[in-house]
């Protein structure tokens, strides 16, 4: 009796949520990814349904999102209550207020409007690097830096509030105009992304691997789902570090299971011993590598072989590895100044340059080797009259 009244039960709940997965998807996995607000490896999943299932994930974004996880026809908005470092309760009240006067048209807006014991350092900081605040200016390391400024002004209005104190802002509505920043460098993509996913613990606005795919192309490195379906044995594969569990055998050796990603999706690989003892110091969370992947020959149906990890190289030291040879093709709008000044460092690499001039095609080549690496490449491939670079 007890184990045919469980069964029965775990089948009526198993056919609702097939039910509701069915019909409701949206709604059910906005639902189910709002009660896992803490737990971030569970969200990323979510995630990663939501890019298998073509439902679009809204970013979060202080005007758009919620505190909890939204559900429209196709859309889930993001629920900011998620964020690290971010108080459900203090991002509710700050919601709240959005609801109840408007969305907030500019940062001093916010700044006017927001109560002081909703906002404190590190909320703002996980906010801006999640990107939340990216509406009111697109530098999120400007705005970071600002961040002392901006609540030191919440927590004098707030005073001013208190004291029934009137300030010549309020008076003129002056605190819809533009915030005065404090000076910052601004963030690369790569450091950009590195931050939101310290924030998020996933990447959402872009992949860091995604500003790569021309070398990738080079390289013939191929995405981690195209070589486990396809009948090679061995490939090239690049893949960011999403989380890593250390664990030890038996016999007490080392070994982890790292679970990578691609602009593809998630896969987790194997790391034994040689391999992770002698890469630990560069095996960690959002760094990027190229992986030397092949099938484990024993099994003859290639689509079910064992995929292993052969060899891991950093991505970062590819990318700054010289090309041997390059040759340049530049049509007739040429500026002879700015490309010496792009190749006025000595290196290994040999270039060519062609000149398209009448209909001709004049060749040069420089007489010492230059430095010419994949972040030369992507700068000289961005000038308008560079007509083609081959490496």
């Amino acid at each position: 009796g007890f184990n045919k009244s469980h069964a029965a039960a775990y089948a009526l709940i198993a056919y609702q949520t097939a039910f509701l997965k069915t019909y409701y998807k949206e709604d059910f996995i906005a639902a189910t990814m709002s009660t896992e607000l803490t737990n971030t490896s569970k969200l990323r999943e979510f995630v990663e349904e939501l890019k298998r299932l073509k439902i679009k994930i809204v970013r979060p974004a202080i005007n758009q999102c919620f505190a909890e996880f939204k559900a429209e026809t196709n859309t889930i908005y993001y629920g900011l209550g998620a964020i690290k470092n971010v108080g459900y309760e203090a991002i509710s009240n700050i919601i709240n207020e959005r609801k109840k006067n408007g969305k907030f048209k500019s940062l001093t807006d916010f700044i006017y409007r927001v109560d002081a014991k909703d906002v404190n350092k590190l909320q703002l900081e996980g906010l801006v690097k999640a990107g939340v605040l990216d509406e009111f200016d697109q530098d999120r390391n400007k705005i970071l830096n600002s961040i002392p400024k901006i609540i030191q002004q919440i927590k004098n209005v707030n005073d001013d509030r208190l004291n029934n104190q009137t300030n010549l802002f309020t008076e003129n509505d002056n605190h819809k105009e533009n915030f005065d920043y404090l000076p910052a460098n601004k963030w690369t993509k790569k450091e950009l992304l590195l931050e939101e996913f310290k924030s998020l613990g996933f990447y959402i606005s872009d992949h860091p691997l995604n500003e790569y795919n021309e070398i990738f192309e080079h390289l013939k490195i191929i995405p981690y789902k195209d070589f486990q379906n396809n009948n090679e044995s061995e490939a090239l594969v690049a893949g960011t570090i999403m989380s890593i569990q250390e664990k030890k055998s038996a016999k007490g050796t080392p070994f982890a299971i790292v679970k990578f990603s691609d602009n593809k999706g998630e896969f987790e690989l194997f790391l034994f011993a040689d391999i992770l003892v002698n890469n630990r110091d560069k095996i960690k969370e959002s760094e990027s590598f190229v992986l030397t992947l092949q099938k484990d020959k024993s099994i003859t149906d290639i689509s079910k072989r064992r995929i292993n990890l052969r060899k891991i190289l950093s991505l970062d030291d590819i990318i700054s590895k010289p090309y041997t040879k390059v040759t340049i093709e530049l049509k007739d709008n040429y500026n002879l100044d700015e490309i010496k000044k792009m190749l006025t460092k000595s290196g290994q690499t040999e270039i060519s340059l062609i000149i398209n001039k009448k209909n001709q095609k004049i060749h040069y080549n420089l007489q010492n080797t230059r430095k010419f690496d994949f972040n030369q490449l992507k700068v000289m491939k961005n000038k308008d009259y560079v007509k083609k670079i081959t490496v």
